[in-house]
């Protein structure tokens, strides 16, 4: 049917036949080791054979009638304590005799007993395709005798089968570990069976559909019945040859009509069994092949749309009869445990429809089989708590759906730099608009009602959560797929209007949940419910304002979260608030104007300080919120975006005033100038706040911020922006762009430099207070020169009235510092006292001596004796004297 490589598949699926052999084998030589020694250990009877265990889903049944006793070589100890404590006398127990060890199969053996067998039977069932094969294309019989060969030769495995398998059960010869002849003889009859009449149908057009189907299902169900005679050899290896027919028995045009209901008896007849023998591997072999069998074909246009929906719903009808535990004629489920089978194999189904609206553009019948798909999942699940994984699986896929159906009619919202991608504009094909609102108002209406209604009906905590988070996940994302196709992400107020009312429901919802009683996963639940009412809201706002007030509503979410958690203290719901913030964070990295070029021009009143003031403010109210409960990850989380976003909004709010809002302006000395002062600013809070929080984050925060407002110091104000070297103008008066970037962030790191005192390394504060020293020179000596060469400091020579004049202001500065030490008791202003003046005595020596001349050389010099002598007094007569202790008194005589 499907001309694909047949050599190559009919070796793979040759191997994977003796792979699945080779395990039967070595369980079948098991279970012949453990009957023996079960025989001889038989005369050992147990005083009360103790009642089964219910058996959990997919588990296989014990067979025969009473429970054997233990096995002799794991229950030894167990017979003799039971010889001490049974009623009856210890005569009534025979010694226990060990078998005799059984010698391990040699090469020779394995070869000619297991082997030769597998290979064999594998080639009566390749033999007989490829004979098939070759007569079609040598022409060498007609069609009819190519079916009638066939059928002879499937009729005669199945009879060699049974023959042998009867001949076994007579023989009086011990069972050896040998290969299951009579299984791989019926497995290659089913085979070569299962190709034939699928032949006669598909490729001769011998019978009609109906008996067709009938022959189809008469052999399943004789693979059925073989295969609870035979084993799990049988099992596989006719699965194997169900599933590969249709590829080795090919034509150049796929009727998919027919394969499918082919495929449907299969794998109804493969659940069947997989249910009596509660064989699980056999379970999820089927529904993982029937899935595969849902890809060829599916770009192949809409005249493949109706056979591909019945394959992927009459598959999930059959696992969901059959297959999921507690549900119609599914195994026994185990309390209300999400079994992965039963939730895994109605998953699969969900994908596989998921790809069809996918691949067909989203067309009708499509839409409407995975509708319906989705529906039975909920039902089901409402069912059987064993398939609740489902749900989860189920609101992905609607997801999905939705997010490409928005996505593939508004290629502008991928935002590529190159334009949308080829294929992604509107194609004819698509649904239509108003199938995709009612769609998605039937998918909100049933997964938010019966997310609320499944609140309390199980015992198992997992179930309730699971209902509650597709009830609140899916109706939320549908709003916003639907929002990003109807109104191209632009404000809408009927879509704010559709959010507000969602709040309303999630938020009555949250309300009637804390008014029950408590049951397991309630709490989580009260908490989803609570948070779809804080996203919701938070849409609201989204769709009624501009693009930007998304960041505010995730920032406030992050808050709202937090304010839930005081009164529902589920711990995920820290972990929420966290993902909040990070959405925030990777939003302004996306774009940090928030709203793009329309910032405004109006300083600090502008979107900086909605989209960056907000997040901010709600990030430190949710992180004091937080603190309450312990410090954890989640909290440090919501710290460090509260710290970042508080520092970007200074940072971008004085951007903005310096550039006349030209956020790409190239930076200035005025901007550095200003950042310094705020990151030490902040530096300064941040080491105050974590005396009392003991926070890492906000010691590692104010140390960032020292290092940054250190390095923009040193390559800002002191190289790249310093007036000196570059061609800045410094207009005004004394009150000029000096001060702000030179004398106020000298004040401010010396105020950083007393905060730390004690708290840091003493060489963390010294340095930050040699910083302040450097500032402060650099301003004093700045100032001077804009007093003599005016706004360009780089223009004119330097006159000797100008060097005496820093010569003067140094010394000033030095007996300023040192007045201060001594009026304040402070050894570290002293010092700094000291290196400016050393400074000043180094200039004179070295810059004075040679660049002054006449008067203003000696002015100088003899000044700066002066000011040396005067200090030496105040050593010796003030400072010198306040050091010393008072002579102890003398006694009187």
């Amino acid at each position: 049917m499907f001309d694909w490589p047949l050599d190559w598949i009919a070796l793979l699926a040759a191997l994977a036949a003796l792979v699945m052999a080779r395990r039967t084998s070595v369980r079948l030589t098991d279970m012949e080791a453990r009957l023996a020694r079960l025989e001889i250990a038989r005369p050992v009877a147990a005083p009360q054979v103790a009642a089964a265990p219910p058996l959990s889903p997919f588990q296989e049944p014990a067979t025969a009638a009473p429970m054997p006793p233990p096995l002799p070589d794991l229950a030894e100890p167990a017979l003799q304590q039971a010889d001490l404590t049974a009623d009856a006398p210890a005569a009534d127990h025979p010694p226990f005799v060990p078998p005799l060890p059984q010698p391990a199969a040699g090469f020779e053996e394995t070869i000619g007993t297991r082997w030769v067998v597998w290979i064999g039977g594998l080639t009566l069932a390749l033999g007989g395709f490829f004979m098939v094969r070759y007569s079609i294309e040598a022409g060498l019989v007609g069609p009819e005798v190519r079916v009638a060969l066939g059928a002879l030769f499937a009729a005669a495995l199945l009879a060699a089968g049974e023959w042998s398998r009867r001949k076994e059960s007579i023989s009086q010869i011990a069972a050896l570990p040998i290969a299951n002849i009579p299984a791989i003889l019926t497995a290659a009859g089913t085979a070569v069976a299962f190709a034939t009449i699928y032949a006669a149908y598909a490729l001769y057009e011998f019978l009609p559909p109906a008996i067709a189907f009938v022959l189809l299902g008469v052999v399943a169900l004789g693979t059925l019945a073989a295969a609870l005679l035979h084993g799990p050899a049988l099992a596989g290896l006719g699965l194997v040859a169900a599933f590969t027919t249709p590829v080795l028995v090919s034509t150049g045009q796929p009727n998919y009509w027919a394969l499918y209901i082919y495929l449907a008896i299969v794998t109804a007849a493969a659940f069947a069994l997989a249910r009596v023998r509660l064989w699980r591997w056999l379970a999820m072999t089927t529904i993982g092949l029937s899935f595969l069998w849902t890809l060829p074909g599916l770009d192949a246009g809409v005249e493949t749309v109706a056979p591909h929906v019945f394959h992927v719903v009459t598959g999930f009808a059959l696992a969901a009869l059959i297959v999921a535990c507690g549900f119609m004629f599914g195994p026994a489920a185990d309390n209300d445990e999400v079994e992965p089978i039963s939730s895994v194999g109605l998953a699969v189904y969900l994908l596989g429809a998921m790809l069809v609206v996918l691949a067909s553009f989203h067309d009708g019948l499509a839409l409407i089989g995975f509708t319906v798909l989705v529906a039975a999942t909920l039902a089901v699940a409402w069912r059987a708590p064993s398939a609740a994984g489902a749900v989860a699986a189920a609101a992905g896929t609607v997801f999905v759906v939705f997010v490409e159906w928005a996505l593939r009619d508004n290629p502008d919202l991928l935002v590529l730099p190159g334009g949308a991608l080829p294929g992604m504009g509107p194609n004819p094909l698509g649904a239509s608009v108003t199938s995709h609102l009612v769609t998605a108002a039937i998918f909100a209406l049933g997964f938010g009602g019966a997310g609320f209604l499944a609140q309390g009906r199980s015992e198992n905590a997992v179930v309730p959560v699971v209902w509650s988070a597709a009830g609140v996940f899916t109706p939320t994302a549908l709003l916003v797929a639907l929002y990003a196709r109807i109104a191209h992400l632009d404000r809408s107020i009927p879509f704010a209007i559709v959010a507000v009312v969602l709040a309303a429901a999630f938020a009555a919802a949250t309300e009637a949940l804390t008014r029950r009683e408590e049951r397991p996963g309630l709490g989580a639940a009260i908490a989803l419910f609570a948070t779809g009412t804080l996203g919701a809201l938070a849409l609201a706002l989204t769709f009624a304002l501009e693009k930007g007030w998304l960041t505010i509503a995730l920032a406030l979410m992050s808050l709202g979260t937090a304010w839930i958690f005081q009164s529902r203290p589920i711990p995920f719901l820290r972990t929420l608030a966290a993902v909040f913030a990070g959405l925030v964070v990777f939003r302004i990295g996306y774009d940090p104007r928030i709203v793009g070029a329309d910032v405004g021009t109006t300083p600090i009143v502008n979107w900086l300080l909605w989209g960056y003031g907000v997040p901010a403010a709600s990030f430190w109210g949710a992180s004091y919120l937080m603190r309450r409960h312990g410090d954890d990850a989640p909290l440090r989380a919501v710290e460090a975006a509260a710290i970042l976003f508080t520092t970007l909004l200074a940072f971008l709010e004085i951007r903005h005033a310096v550039n006349d809002g030209d956020m790409l302006a190239a930076p200035s000395l005025a901007e550095v100038g200003l950042d310094v002062c705020v990151a030490l600013a902040l530096a300064i809070g941040l080491e105050r706040l974590r005396e009392r929080s003991g926070s890492i984050v906000h010691d590692i925060g104010a140390a960032i911020l020292a290092g940054i407002a250190g390095g923009a110091t040193v390559l800002g104000l002191l190289l790249f922006e310093n007036p000196m070297i570059s061609d800045v103008a410094i207009r005004g008066g004394i009150l000029n762009i000096l001060i702000l970037a030179y004398a106020f962030p000298a004040v401010l790191m010396l105020l950083l430099s007393y905060a730390v005192a004690g708290r840091r390394p003493p060489a963390y504060g010294n340095t930050l207070a040699a910083g302040a020293l450097v500032l402060a020179l650099s301003y004093v000596s700045l100032e001077i020169r804009r007093i003599y060469h005016g706004p360009n400091l780089m223009s004119g020579v330097t006159s000797a009235a100008e060097q005496y004049t820093y010569s003067l202001a140094w010394l000033a500065f030095g007996v300023v510092l040192l007045g201060i030490g001594v009026i304040v008791s402070s050894q570290r202003a002293r010092l700094a006292s000291a290196i400016v003046i050393a400074l000043t005595i180094l200039k004179a020596f070295l810059v004075d001596m040679s660049a002054l001349t006449g008067v203003w050389r000696a002015l100088s010099f003899i000044g700066l004796g002066l000011v040396l002598v005067a200090i030496g007094w105040l050593y010796q007569k003030v400072l010198f004297r306040r050091q010393q202790q008072a002579p102890p008194a003398q006694p009187v005589a």
